[in-house]
């Protein structure tokens, strides 16, 4: 198949993503180019879906911390779903467990639109930015399907298992993320 004609899905596990960021010192993903990323990884194929999959924040009337994470991530929504970046976004919940929060149906509407995106035949090419190896039975599948799946993981934790499920595999580093870092003007 001609690569200026393959079909590429992009999914990113917000949360997760959010986190390994963190992790490797990029803080504010609100002045991060997503989109550019996702043109980066896709190459000269066709980019045909960028989703982002995340737990949405609820905020209580009277904390001010929730209030302030909940504002952020509205402004997060906001700059994702803008016709520059133009990303679909999937909402899970966060759930409160003993003061440690976990989110929530995240990884089975991810698991959903890969299956489903294989099935009904919208990429030929899915690339995957998570380290959850929960989605190992949907990569399984979408594989059977005669899809690809690329994964991409950060270099200074990489998912093995992922990795081995992949049709394809790419750690990313720090400096290659921080080209997607909006520099202020």
């Amino acid at each position: 198949m001609n690569s200026a004609k393959t079909r590429v899905a992009v999914f990113i596990d917000g949360g997760n993503f959010y986190h390994k960021l963190k992790d490797i010192n990029i803080k504010n993903t609100s002045r991060f180019g997503y989109r550019q990323l996702s043109d980066w990884l896709a190459r000269d194929r066709a980019l045909v879906y960028a989703g982002y999959y995340i737990g949405v924040v609820r905020a209580k009337q009277d904390d001010v911390k929730s209030q302030r994470l909940r504002a952020g991530q509205v402004g997060l929504f906001n700059f994702l779903r803008s016709p520059k970046q133009g990303f679909v976004i999937r909402q899970g919940y966060l759930m409160n467990n003993d003061g440690k929060y976990h989110e929530k149906g995240v990884d089975v509407q991810l698991a959903v639109d890969l299956l489903v995106g294989a099935y009904e035949n919208t990429y030929d090419t899915a690339i995957l930015i998570s380290s959850d190896t929960d989605l190992i039975p949907a990569i399984k599948k979408v594989k059977e399907l005669g899809k690809a799946i690329e994964y991409i993981g950060f270099a200074h934790k990489p998912t093995i298992a992922l990795q081995t499920h992949a049709t394809l595999s790419r750690l990313l580093i720090k400096e290659e993320f921080e080209n997607f870092v909006f520099k202020p003007i």
